[in-house]
């Protein structure tokens, strides 16, 4: 079993609203993260993502956000990439087509979070071609529950 842990939880209530970051959510099978812009359909492209299960949560490795720092010379929080998990210690590439779970949540892992151009449009900087496959998870909730910065992150199924 592969363990990582989660450093950072981030939501934003609405489109083009800032992130704002939280120790702990409550998390809804089918649905998404309470208060976030995609769990109310608030999001953008409303209809693109409407019951789709690659909206209801995204991760990225922290390991990533530092490197493109250091590769770059800048110094992004990591909220800056608008992600909802920041992880540490687990290669979430791996997770794709798999399940994990978090305190007890289990999700699915639907497919790489590449980054797009209202991220970069954001940053201001040229992000596509250093994070191209390493921009982070998108996944399916598959339970109910409360998550928190801290939890463990385990593969349920052998990476």
């Amino acid at each position: 079993m592969t363990v990582g842990s989660i450093l950072g939880i981030y939501i934003a209530p609405s489109k083009g609203a800032g992130v704002m970051g939280y120790k702990k959510v409550s998390l809804r099978a089918g649905k998404g993260i309470e208060g976030d812009r995609y769990f109310s359909q608030t999001g953008k492209n409303r209809s693109n993502y409407k019951g789709q299960p690659d909206w209801e949560i995204t991760l990225i490795e922290s390991e990533v956000i530092e490197a493109f720092n250091q590769q770059k010379g800048h110094s992004f929080h990591e909220s800056d990439f608008r992600r909802n998990l920041v992880t540490q210690g687990i290669g979430l590439n791996d997770l794709v087509g798999k399940t994990f779970t978090i305190n007890n949540v289990s999700f699915y892992g639907v497919q790489l979070c590449e980054p797009c151009a209202s991220l970069q449009r954001r940053l201001a900087v040229s992000i596509l071609p250093e994070l191209i496959g390493k921009g982070g998870l998108r996944a399916q909730i598959r339970s109910n529950g409360v998550i928190a910065v801290g939890d463990k992150l385990s593969s349920v199924e052998k990476i």
